[in-house]
């Protein structure tokens, strides 16, 4: 799906969230942040960095470092025989030398949440959740300042899903830009400190994730479903409990219902 008109602002060492029904262009939007893509109309800054249609292909190494890619599946990416040398490629192939590398190999693997001695391992021995955690850590190893991912956590089981996007969550505190590409709203309610909603290839809102899920346009429009929180919000709805908003954790969801019961109790 193309792009039309799509202009907003993805703001530095925030976790922001981009969503959309399959198809929507969501995909295609961020392969334009690292030039995997160059628009054919219109322009993309990146830092410091403009990219136009005339953009030549030459210098795009230094922006590329800038900003490492988890894509679906990433491991599906992983070549090497052995779990270290598939870490220290992505640091090598720009510019690092082999101990360089090799000591953000050690680094990286520990900060996934596996033990140095995965690093011998052949990465065809791991588990899938193992081989998802060796490919992130290869995109980390060249210490990118955005971190874009493409439903990083598809196919996992909650805990392991949770711990991924706990890790990421990490990340942004130390000073990282995250972007996520996904169809879990809960994900976006419990991580994302904004959120753009991708329609046919427009931008058809972008604010922050309490805002968004309250738009009832987009909902009305069928353009964005809920969280499980705001789900279960409007089932109580239903039957006299009264939202002002619709909360979208469980945090919440559980003190305005606390809060209401409370109150009950007390008239």
């Amino acid at each position: 799906m193309g792009l039309d008109d799509v202009s907003f602002t993805i703001k530095d060492k925030l976790f922001t969230a981009i969503v959309g029904q399959t198809g929507s262009g969501k995909s295609t939007l961020v392969r334009h942040i690292n030039a995997l893509l160059k628009p054919t109309s219109g322009s993309i800054k990146v830092g410091d960095r403009l990219l136009t249609p005339e953009t030549n292909n030459k210098n795009l190494k230094p922006l590329r470092k800038k900003i490492g890619m988890v894509f679906q599946f990433p491991e599906s990416q992983l070549f090497e025989e052995t779990v270290e040398k598939d870490i220290m490629f992505g640091p090598m192939n720009f510019g690092a030398t082999e101990e360089e590398a090799r000591t953000s190999a050690h680094k990286m693997i520990q900060l996934v949440g596996l033990d140095e001695s995965y690093l011998k391992k052949s990465p065809f021995d791991l588990s899938g959740g193992q081989m998802r955690r060796v490919a992130i850590a290869g995109v980390l190893a060249s210490d990118p300042e955005t971190i874009i991912l493409d439903e990083p956590t598809a196919g996992l089981d909650p805990v392991g899903r949770k711990e991924i996007m706990d890790l990421f969550k990490q990340l942004q505190a130390e000073g990282k830009t995250i972007i996520l590409i996904t169809h879990n709203m809960d994900d976006v309610a419990n991580y994302a400190d904004e959120m753009a909603v991708i329609h046919r290839g427009k931008l058809v809102a972008h604010g922050l994730p309490q805002e968004v899920f309250n738009n009832q346009e987009l909902l009305k429009d069928n353009l964005l479903t809920l969280p499980q929180s705001a789900e279960f919000a409007q089932d109580l709805a239903q039957k006299d409990f009264k939202f002002d908003q619709l909360p979208i954790t469980i945090a919440e969801l559980g003190a305005k219902i606390k809060q209401q019961l409370s109150g009950e109790t007390n008239g």
